[in-house]
């Protein structure tokens, strides 16, 4: 029985199978849990808006510190 192993090729298949189906899981819940993040624009366009919002604001405020300070 050369090249045979204790479970022979019915195993070595199911293995196989079993081992691209444990992957597959294995990327689905990468995927699910990624697209449940903030890193993912799932249509959750309001954050971005309070985001760009905030930034915006910030670049005002740093542009009226910095009208002060010249005046100084």
């Amino acid at each position: 029985m050369m090249g045979s192993s204790m479970y022979g090729t019915d195993g070595l298949i199911w293995g196989l199978l079993l081992n691209i189906v444990f992957v597959l899981v294995i990327v689905w819940v990468a995927v699910k849990l990624f697209n449940r993040s903030e890193f993912v624009g799932s249509g959750d366009n309001e954050h971005l808006a309070r985001v760009e919002k905030d930034v915006e604001e910030i670049r005002k405020m740093v542009n009226d510190i910095k009208e002060k300070l010249d005046e100084i």
